[in-house]
């Protein structure tokens, strides 16, 4: 599915080709929550790295969080210099991948039809996760990739 994102103030657009479209896995870590989240999480699509193109990449700058040990986090979180709006994560140790956050996406989305909450450790107490029955839920990360929910789902693009 092609799909094309923007930040706020029209900067910086982009498309890029997403194989895992479907907006189902809300992130509750700090860095996801801190970043990008606008409920407490923050949601990441699964797209095809090498199809990203960029206009106003000038505008863009790149955050790497501090880990808990003092290390710089590989993924880097791109996001608009003036709106601060929060684009995508790309981390090399994974190079075919990007992670579009969906809050940043501008082609209508399909709706899931569960959604898998993830470091749930993380979430602060003020925030409602909303875990429906067919949800799944993890303290830390799921054993299901993103590829994996959508062929389980039948949902490959």
């Amino acid at each position: 599915m092609l799909l094309e994102g923007s930040c706020h103030c029209g900067s910086v657009t982009y498309t890029v080709t997403a194989h895992e479209p479907v907006p189902f896995m809300r992130c509750y870590c700090s860095i996801c929550r801190k970043t990008a989240g606008t409920g407490g999480y923050a949601i990441n699509l699964g797209a095809d790295h090498r199809t990203l193109k960029v206009k106003g990449g000038e505008h863009l700058s790149v955050y790497q969080a501090r880990l808990e040990d003092g290390h710089a986090s590989t993924g880097q979180r791109h996001f608009c210099k003036h709106c601060g709006t929060a684009l995508w994560l790309y981390d090399p140790t994974w190079p075919e991948l990007v992670h579009p956050h969906a809050g940043a996406v501008d082609t209508e989305l399909p709706k899931a039809p569960d959604v898998t909450h993830m470091m749930l450790e993380f979430k602060p107490e003020w925030v409602d996760a909303h875990v429906r029955p067919a949800d799944e839920f993890f303290d830390d990360y799921p054993k299901e990739s993103l590829a994996d929910w959508h062929r389980r789902h039948h949902l490959e693009s």
